[in-house]
């Protein structure tokens, strides 16, 4: 599974989800609701990079 990064330096792991945002384990990124932001700084998806 793949980790995605955003600017600020938080990273999203698709086999962890992001629980804070209602985001399951094992969520591929392009699944990630579009309206997802940064935990940590509030940025959207675009601003994400595949690590």
């Amino acid at each position: 599974m793949a980790k995605y990064v955003c600017v600020c330096g938080y990273e999203y792991d698709e086999a962890l989800g992001e629980q804070s945002q209602n985001v399951a384990p094992g969520t591929k990124w392009e699944n990630v609701p579009d309206d997802f932001a940064c935990p940590i700084c509030g940025l959207g998806k675009e601003n994400f990079t595949e690590e």
